[in-house]
Order: structure tokens, then C-alpha cells, then sequence
């Protein structure tokens, strides 16, 4: 084999174990993890409250209405396709007012799959929550859904979420109306020993 081919695959395999190497003791991309804003419940488990403040928070809106689409350039597929399907993208703040991940909501009230009402909550450097909800809030204005699945730090967890409308926010000028997400968590049970 000739020196230059051997020169150049010695090169090639060692500059790829460095790039290697170098990649796991300096990861190029290191997530900032925004401190959670968690409350501790008798159960062990534990409450967080995320916030969406309406309209600012809203980062895209698709509809069958074309009119009402966010950005005002998205094409939404046609009715036969879609039914009166709707899907929504939000930034996620904590109780600080500080964006911590983004949302999406996604409803339907169309015969052909049933009516259904789905979030997909990711947080960087935390995971991602998929929560089915119920269709009809409660007498509390709440409504109520169970985690279906988590990432990351929130794969072994289960529990619920309660998402409110709040149309009024008392002494906010900046914002028109909230939505309230509040997630119960509790870790899957260990063996006894």
C-alpha cells in the first residue's frame, strides 16, 4: 500500500477517535436548565404550574379558518383532510415569568377520530410530557388529564395535569387572558423490600 493511502487513513481513524474523545469530555451542546419551580405534596409527589399568556405566548395557530391562522402565512390543510381539526404552539413560562419550553395543543371534535384534546409539553434539558385531556372541563373550570408518557426525567413518572382558561389575569394590563397548566407527579412505585 502506498505511504500517502497509509498516512491518510491513520489520519482519518485518529482524527475521528479524537473528534470522539473530545465530543464526550466537551459536549457541543450543553441545554441551560431553567430552575424548577416545583411544591412538594404529603404524597411524595410533586405540583408544578407552567403559564401561557395569551395572545404573546402564542406561537403559531392552525385552523380550518384561514383568517385566524398564526403566522398569518401558514397554509392549513382543507377540511376533508383535517375535519375542524386545530393545533396551537405556545412558549411555556414558570411562575417567574420565565420561558422554560414550549407547548403544543392539539383538538378535535371531529366524528371520525372522536373528540379529543392532547398536549405536548417539552422543557429543555428536562424532557417532554404527553398528556391526553378530558373533553369537558369540571365544575371547578379545571379540566383534568392523565400523563400518557414522559422523557428523560419524566419517563418514570406518572400522574395528571389540570389546564384552565383564566379570561381576567387581575392587575396585568400587558396580557388578555392565561392558561393555566398544573402538572401532579408521582414516581412509578420501587420493589418492596
Amino acid at each position: 500500500m502506498n505511504r500517502l493511502v497509509k498516512t491518510f487513513l491513520i489520519a482519518t481513524i485518529l482524527g475521528a477517535l479524537g473528534t470522539g474523545a473530545l465530543t464526550w469530555y466537551a459536549p457541543a451542546v450543553d441545554l441551560h436548565r431553567e430552575r424548577s419551580m416545583i411544591s412538594v405534596q404529603p404524597n411524595g409527589g410533586n405540583v408544578e404550574e407552567f403559564y401561557i399568556n395569551l395572545p404573546r405566548d402564542r406561537v403559531m395557530v392552525g385552523l380550518p379558518n384561514p383568517d385566524a391562522a398564526i403566522p398569518a402565512a401558514l397554509e392549513w390543510p382543507g377540511q376533508e383532510m383535517l375535519g375542524d381539526m386545530q393545533a396551537e404552539i405556545f412558549k411555556i413560562r414558570d411562575r417567574n415569568e420565565t420561558v422554560v419550553g414550549v407547548g403544543s395543543r392539539i383538538a378535535s371534535a371531529a366524528e371520525a377520530t372522536g373528540p379529543f384534546i392532547e398536549w405536548s409539553l417539552h422543557l429543555p434539558a428536562r424532557g417532554s410530557i404527553y398528556v391526553k385531556m378530558e373533553i369537558t372541563p369540571a365544575a371547578d373550570g379545571f379540566r383534568n388529564g392523565a400523563v400518557i408518557s414522559g422523557t428523560r426525567e419524566f419517563a418514570d413518572l406518572s400522574g395528571s395535569v389540570r389546564e384552565q382558561f383564566i379570561a381576567d389575569v387581575e392587575g396585568r394590563t400587558d396580557i388578555q387572558s392565561r392558561i393555566l397548566l398544573q402538572t401532579a407527579l408521582v414516581g412509578a412505585l420501587g420493589d418492596l423490600e
